[in-house]
């Protein structure tokens, strides 16, 4: 039977793929609650703003009264809860942003939920989920070269958005643990793929290497992360939530551990292929490569195990991290004008996070 789900953040990176995901592929219905911060972009959903089974609602998830409304107006069956400033770099610069969104945000969406949930009636109210969407840095750094994040890992957190998240899924545990409120909750490794905003990783290498200029890498590049194509993610998120059990924590992972510097490395080289440069003095694209000061408690090694959702909810990734960055690269090289709009002068392609000294 078909599932409305209401889905925050729905503009965003991974929220728009869940959403472009659920339209094209399923019978569901979705409610996008986004408040359209720098990084909530609706030109990523343009290809199914105008299906009838697709609603936005621009609110924000800290205004408890407009919560209530769309709760009251569209009667969800199932949230997703992906809403949050998730940029670690953004976090160093001004963290206060981030305590409001991802900790006030998610105590106002959980409040409003339970007042929801608690007066629907029996079969509706049994069948209902709270799905929290969060993060592997919430787990900290991983000391050796073998050992893994599992759903028990102990949490950890460097960052102020780290922290902020970390604070969120305690809170979401907690309404599930004091008040039976449905809850469940994934942690997924660092996402990729078509519509991330340029500030992050691989984006930001092929924009500024299209454009000649440098290509920053923290520290010495050899900060170790567990890549996830983001469709891959999209179709694990709306698994977990359609079939995953309360209280239950997932975690989510490509399976493709990679130094940043290595990382970088490949996509120069798809660059190479694709488009070869025409800069003067520049035969590889990997001569731009340029090193910045670390960020501030920068973690070295995030890995995810992701056996019990694999075990558990028969899922795994189809993408290999060859096979997504491809993807991923021709995407940004075939979609220059929504780059463009979403750069629209107020980022400029640097590192953001770096202490000055």
């Amino acid at each position: 039977m078909p599932k409305k789900l209401l889905i925050t953040g729905g503009a965003g990176f991974i929220g728009s793929a869940v959403i472009r995901h659920i339209i094209n592929n399923t019978n569901h219905s979705v409610v996008n609650v986004d408040k359209l911060t720098y990084a909530g972009n609706l030109e990523s959903l343009v290809s199914v703003e105008n299906d009838v089974r697709y609603t936005f609602e621009q609110v924000d998830i800290c205004d408890a009264n407009e919560i209530k409304r769309v709760f009251n107006k569209h009667q969800p069956d199932i949230v997703m809860h992906l809403a949050a400033e998730s940029h670690v770099d953004r976090s160093i610069d001004g963290p206060g942003e981030f305590i409001q969104t991802n900790v006030v945000g998610t105590y106002v969406l959980l409040e409003e939920a339970r007042d929801y949930w608690s007066n629907l009636d029996a079969d509706k109210k049994d069948n209902f989920k709270f799905h929290h969407v969060s993060t592997d840095e919430v787990y900290g750094d991983l000391e050796g070269t073998d050992d893994l994040f599992t759903e028990e890992t102990s949490y950890a957190p460097s960052s102020p958005y780290s922290a902020a998240k970390a604070s969120s899924d305690h809170l979401v545990r907690a309404w599930q643990r004091t008040f039976k409120f449905p809850t469940l909750i994934t942690n997924c490794s660092n996402n990729y793929g078509p519509y991330q905003f340029p500030e992050k990783l691989i984006p930001l290498i092929i924009l500024n290497a299209l454009e000649g200029k440098d290509l920053p890498i923290y520290g010495n590049g050899k900060q170790i992360r567990d890549w996830l194509y983001v469709d891959d993610h999209a179709r694990a998120l709306l698994h977990v939530a359609l079939t995953g059990e309360i209280s239950e924590t997932y975690n989510i992972g490509g399976h493709n551990e990679l130094q940043n510097i290595e990382v970088v490395k490949t996509v120069c080289s798809i660059l190479d292929e694709l488009v070869p440069s025409k800069l003067d003095g520049i035969d590889k694209y990997e001569q731009l490569i340029t090193y910045v000061g670390d960020r501030a408690g920068h973690d070295v090694r995030y890995a995810i195990d992701a056996t019990k959702i694999a075990n558990e909810l028969n899922w795994t990734p189809d993408e290999t991290f060859e096979t997504g960055i491809k993807k991923t690269v021709e995407w940004y090289l075939e979609n220059t004008i929504w780059c463009d709009r979403v750069k629209d002068g107020s980022y400029q392609g640097e590192r953001l996070g770096v202490i000055k000294s």
